[in-house]
Order: structure tokens, then sequence, then C-alpha cells
């Protein structure tokens, strides 16, 4: 959902049709005669990606793994412990004391990759809190449910939602960087802080959902680079070792295109690491450059 002057979307919508992605720019009256159930308040115009929709990211996890295994691999949970040294690293250790041996190491920790490799990712990766919210939607009403409610954001409102999935309740939660959060002690309650923002814009943007009761909470956290953009760089210590975060949920989204793009540098098909993406371009100043 955008408005009148807004350059990301707009930059979103030149990125779409450089590329030939399926797409339809929708003007404001396009837009409430196909979803009457959106008050759209300041929007005047919105992209609508017909191919598009929301990734089931718990359940795409279990059918990698499956495949892993299926296919060689090996599978478990532990925690890694810091390695130090210079060089080459022959093998991490976990936390059991357990030993692993590798070529290559690729270090995908999401927000624990700074706890693991504090001095160098302290302050260049940025592990904050964000809250989630389902909200119940009355039996047999469909308007928020899928085909008729789509995914959506609303940049201008840091804001954005998933369509009632699975009767799992309509999805709110806010785009914007919540406080600094630990992943192993934060604490995982919602706050009445948030939740009354969200009900504030649920009732101006989706009023037939304005005394919703709130199903499921969640409190998860986003893990940016001090910019925003991926971190996919050899770690400056270890000639073996590769660093990859920063990614969010964007990270999972560009999930097949980022293997790729690892795995062709971890073997030596590609030699050069963009330098978007590299080490040298976090800084330890947090700047949103990158959505």
């Amino acid at each position: 959902m955008a408005r009148a002057e807004d350059p990301l979307s707009s930059k979103s919508l030149e990125t779409l049709q450089r590329l030939g992605i399926r797409h339809e720019k929708l003007s404001r009256t396009d837009l409430e005669k196909r979803y009457p159930q959106i008050s759209f308040g300041p929007v005047t115009w919105a992209i609508y990606e017909p191919e598009s929709g929301a990734v089931m990211a718990r359940r795409a996890v279990q059918v990698l793994v499956e495949e892993t295994v299926r296919n060689g691999g090996s599978y478990f949970l532990e925690q890694v412990l810091t390695p130090h040294g210079k060089g080459k690293l022959d093998h991490i250790t976990t936390r059991d004391g357990s030993s692993i041996a590798a070529g290559n190491f690729v270090f995908a920790c999401g927000p624990w990759l700074p706890k693991v490799f504090p001095a160098v990712l302290e302050g260049r990766i940025y592990p904050t809190r964000q809250e989630v919210f389902f909200f119940g939607v009355s039996s047999g009403d469909r308007r928020f449910a899928p085909p008729q409610m789509p995914v959506w954001i609303d940049f201008g409102n840091e804001i954005y939602g998933l369509p009632d999935l699975e009767n799992r309740g309509f999805k709110v939660a806010l785009d914007r960087h919540g406080p600094p959060f630990d992943p192993d002690t934060g604490q995982r309650l919602t706050t009445a802080e948030d939740l009354a923002l969200v009900r504030q814009y649920i009732a101006e943007r989706f009023p037939a959902l304005k005394n919703a009761p709130v199903v499921e909470t969640r409190v998860c956290q986003y893990e940016n680079t001090s910019n925003g953009d991926f971190l996919i760089d050899r770690h400056p210590d270890f000639d073996n070792v590769w660093l990859v975060g920063g990614g969010s949920g964007h990270g999972f989204k560009h999930g097949p295109a980022l293997g790729e793009y690892v795995a062709a540098r971890v073997i030596g098909e590609e030699k050069a690491v963009d330098l978007r993406f590299s080490l040298a371009t976090k800084n330890r100043v947090q700047k949103r450059s990158v959505y």
C-alpha cells in the first residue's frame, strides 16, 4: 500500500518492471472495488503481485531437513562455542564437548550470530524485539482469508500482515525496529503498548476487526546489519569460515538464491564477494537504508 509520494514503493515498481515479474499497479478506485473490507485512508495506490504469497516457514524448514538427511547429510541441535585462533579452522566445538570437523564452516545463526562472534559482529548486527499479534475472525467470515485478503504491507505506517491462514488468525505486526533483544534471555510476552498501536491501526484500516479478540501472540526478533543489507563474507581471522546473517525474514524469503550465492563462494566457483554484502560495509551505527 502506497501514498502519492512513496519512493520505496516506486522503486519496487521499477524493479518488478525491469525483472518482468507479473504485477498490477492498482489505483485507489481499483483498491476500493477489489477490497471493500479495507478502509484505505491515506493510501492512494498499491502494487499487487498475483503470483506471490506467504511462505510457510516452519513447514519449509522441516522439508529442507528431511531432504538434507535423505541426501546423506546430518542434522542435530547443539550450541556451538566461539572458535579461536587464526588461519584455517579444522574443527568446531559444541557445548557438550563434541567436535565437528569440516573443510569449510558456514555460520548462519540468525540473531545468535553476534553472540557466537562478539569480537567481530558486536554492533554490526542488531537483534531487535518484534511483537506479532493474531486476531480472531468471526466464523464463516472469509473476507480476511485467501483469496479475498492478500498478504499486505503498509510502508507508510511501518506495519504488515497476513490473512487468516489455516484458521490461525489475522496476523498483524509492526515493521519498525523494536528495542535491542537477547534471543536467549529476552522476555517473550507482548506489551500493552504495542497491542494498543496495532489495535488502533486495525480500527482504521480493517474496521470489521476493530473488536476482534487476540488469539495468539509472539515475540520474535529481527537481526539486521547496520544498514539493513545482508552480511555474506569470510571471517577476517579464518580462511574457511563464512558469516551469513543480517537476513531476518528477508533472508528466509531469499533463501534459494542466497544458498546458491553462498555455496558458489564456499566451494570456489565464484571468488569475489559483492561489496554490498561484505563485512567492510557493516558499520557500528544502526542506519536502516536497505529494506
